[in-house]
């Protein structure tokens, strides 16, 4: 699971990296998925926003096993 999570997260990427932030895998346990926000996304006001309402809303649709989506330092 870990290696689709980690191709889905590559096609959103671009859209990150596009506004100066960007995304990175960092594990993945029991359907849930800790990422790590840097660039611009890190320690933006909206970073949340983006966590669930992007990268979280993306990665269950493309993969139904992923429960939810962390954000870790």
């Amino acid at each position: 699971m870990k290696e689709q999570v980690k191709q889905a997260i590559d096609k959103i990427r671009p859209t990150l990296q596009a506004d100066g932030g960007d995304v990175e895998l960092v594990d993945v346990q029991d359907g849930t998925v800790k990422v790590r926000l840097t660039g611009a996304c890190k320690g933006c006001p909206m970073s949340q926003l983006t966590l669930k309402n992007g990268i979280e809303r993306f990665l269950k649709k493309e993969i139904p096993e992923v429960k939810s989506v962390e954000s870790v330092e």
